[in-house]
């Protein structure tokens, strides 16, 4: 067996929830910007621990994996990694593309973040649904996707929107920082549907915040055709298998960003990379998890459905069919 090498480190046991990780090379550098290392890394996930655990708790998630530190090759991993403890979970997950299912992890512990880690996973991409029933999605994801001449400011104004129809739902979405120059807002909604229905449903929800400011969305389909300063509201996020960074996951990128819970209120006052490994740690100390309570109340998408048949009625050429968006 291989030794680590000297620049990454002698390998180390990391003491989780009663669980032992073998962690090896934990000084490797994985984000060139201020040196953060893969133990740098995993501290960081146990200092916001409560809230990436809540974030994934029983969620089918892909990882995205930098086996050299973010300046490298990233993999896209579904399948679980080889070698996991028999204390990691997983659910099982049909592919119709492909033809075959995949084990992806299900994380139900904070040991399994930290394994994940040992892995060489910087990212966590779960599902909007959970393992007990993974075709019935029990969260509604409303992304902010800026263009690429989309200033931050378009996507704060943008924002405002998103909550004011929100508050006309009678619906409380939870909003956060992409870890890029977006927003997410994530809404708790009744598992009653399936992922044709809720996208329907967010489609709806991105036309009307496209009616009350046309002049800063679109919902056009084909990128190529949409304006290239616009903030779309991608309701394709709610295809099933189309899954977005995690709160409090970190991104791949060398500045070590992560996907940010944040207040309402302070929207127009963040800026992309206030938030990193970094900064985080003192941020959670102080304020605890900003989603902690996303699981108190789940909310019904009828009124929404209800204005997808009537946007429906009213231009029945509509977008192109969705038919299978599972990779």
């Amino acid at each position: 067996m291989a030794t680590a090498s000297k620049s990454a480190g002698e390998p180390v046991e990391l003491q989780v929830g009663g669980r032992t990780i073998r962690f090896s090379s934990p000084d490797r550098v994985y984000f060139s910007e201020r040196g953060e290392t893969k133990l740098d890394l995993a501290h960081y996930y146990e200092s916001v621990s409560d809230g990436i655990v809540r974030a994934l708790r029983d969620r089918p998630c892909m990882l995205h994996r930098f086996p050299k530190g973010v300046d490298g090759p990233k993999v896209h991993q579904k399948r679980l990694p080889a070698g996991a403890p028999d204390w990691v979970e997983t659910v099982e997950l049909w592919f119709p593309r492909y033809g075959r299912t995949a084990d992806e992890l299900c994380v139900t512990e904070l040991g399994s973040v930290i394994w994940a880690v040992q892995m060489s996973t910087v990212e966590f991409h779960p599902w909007n649904s959970r393992r007990d029933d993974p075709e019935s999605p029990d969260e509604w994801r409303i992304d902010l996707d800026p263009m690429p001449d989309c200033p931050f400011s378009r996507i704060q104004r943008v924002a405002h929107v998103v909550e004011e129809v929100l508050d006309e739902l009678g619906m409380r979405g939870y909003p956060k920082t992409s870890g890029g120059r977006g927003l997410h807002i994530y809404v708790r909604i009744a598992p009653e549907w399936g992922f044709p229905q809720v996208r329907q449903a967010a489609l709806a929800f991105a036309r009307e915040v496209e009616r009350r400011a046309p002049d800063d969305v679109t919902t056009t389909w084909w990128r190529k055709d949409r304006d290239p300063a616009a903030v779309f509201v991608d309701y394709n996020q709610n295809t099933r298998d189309h899954t977005m960074a995690a709160a409090y996951s970190v991104r791949g990128n060398p500045r070590a960003t992560v996907s940010a819970p944040i207040e309402w209120t302070e929207i127009d006052d963040i800026a992309p990379d206030d938030f990193t490994i970094a900064t985080m740690p003192v941020r959670f100390a102080e304020l605890g998890d900003l989603h902690a309570s996303i699981d108190d109340e789940a909310f019904r998408l009828d009124t929404l459905l209800e204005w997808a048949e009537r946007d429906d009625a009213d231009d029945p050429g509509g977008e192109p069919d969705v038919v299978d968006l599972d990779d």
